[in-house]
């Protein structure tokens, strides 16, 4: 959720409307999107990331909620649960299940991720570039005590961890599955390297970013390109706005501080694997992440011009002239 509505700001900051697409600007936005929340449910494959920003983009997201279709009915939803078919915490809507349709059936008949993805934008015109962060099957899981024989551990996908138990299982640690054998998706490391600027959204860093920067040659690509490269802080005053990034933080032994989640991203210039060049943080706010610029804003994305605001800011401390 996070990741789309910084986009919305990121297209407002350059002049483009939030919403839909233009066919005569002279930007292109790219967008990387996590596919480790990606999970089969009821034989449909689900694509949590890619909708929400395709549906955000698009003009169609519900916008109370963060994700889902607005003006969404639940009949199929009933139904199974009439029929007591699990999972039954996971709820789909009936617009929802249409997008799901059409992409199982493209990847049933061969198409890869990022086809199908194209085609699905084709109807919504997102007026950004969504790109899955690989074709390949990546899905994140986390490890927990077994809540039925708590002396055992047990490995939960990452949605029934998120979704059915809150987060509130405390995970032993999180582990992005297939991705050491995964490969960037078409466009990927093209869209790095020739970026004028790069930034990376206030989105989880370890179950979101930290999960594209887990697939080989993403991170190498993040420190080889000329664009700068700065990063958003998805926390505030010592806690995340919205969602449990904070046990996802302390999962992987991270402070839930902006000064913590900059360190861990790193520098670019000064560490061995770092990819930050600067880093914002929330107005009042300070952060001492060493080799990295950090600037102090607002990241209230209250709207689309609080938003736009603090893309161009990011984009200005990238090194992108927006005079």
């Amino acid at each position: 959720m996070g990741g789309a509505r910084f986009l919305l700001g990121v297209k407002a900051a350059l002049g483009l409307p939030p919403i839909g697409t233009v066919s005569d600007s002279p930007h292109e936005i790219t967008a990387v999107v996590n596919t480790g929340d990606d999970v089969w449910m009821h034989g449909l494959r689900i694509c949590p990331d890619l909708d929400t920003c395709m549906y955000t983009l698009g003009g169609g997201i519900d916008t109370a909620r963060g994700w889902g279709h607005a003006g969404e009915t639940w009949t199929v939803k009933e139904e199974l649960a009439a029929y007591g078919a699990e999972p039954s915490w996971f709820g789909l809507g009936d617009k929802d299940i249409a997008t799901h349709l059409i992409r199982t059936r493209m990847l049933r008949a061969g198409y890869p991720l990022s086809a199908v993805t194209e085609a699905l934008c084709d109807r919504w015109q997102p007026g950004v570039r969504l790109l899955p962060m690989s074709d390949d099957r990546v899905e994140t899981h986390v490890v927990v005590d077994d809540p039925e024989q708590p002396e055992q551990e047990k490995a939960l996908h990452f949605q029934e961890w998120w979704v059915r138990y809150r987060a509130e299982l405390p995970a032993r640690s999180i582990v992005p599955i297939g991705a050491d054998e995964s490969a960037p998706g078409p466009g990927v490391l093209d869209a790095i390297a020739q970026a004028d600027a790069v930034l990376l959204a206030p989105s989880n860093p370890v179950v979101s970013v930290g999960t594209v920067l887990s697939v080989p040659g993403v991170r190498e690509a993040l420190r080889k390109t000329a664009g700068g490269v700065v990063g958003i802080s998805p926390i505030i005053g010592g806690k995340p706005l919205r969602g449990m990034a904070d046990a996802c933080l302390t999962a992987i032994g991270v402070e839930t501080s902006a000064e913590a989640v900059g360190r861990h991203y790193g520098a670019r210039q000064t560490t061995a694997d770092g990819v930050l060049d600067g880093w914002l943080v929330q107005s009042g706010e300070s952060a001492d992440v060493p080799g990295v610029a950090v600037r102090a804003v607002p990241l209230l994305m209250s709207d689309v011009d609080a938003t736009a605001a603090m893309a161009k800011a990011a984009l200005e401390l990238s090194g992108v002239d927006l005079a």
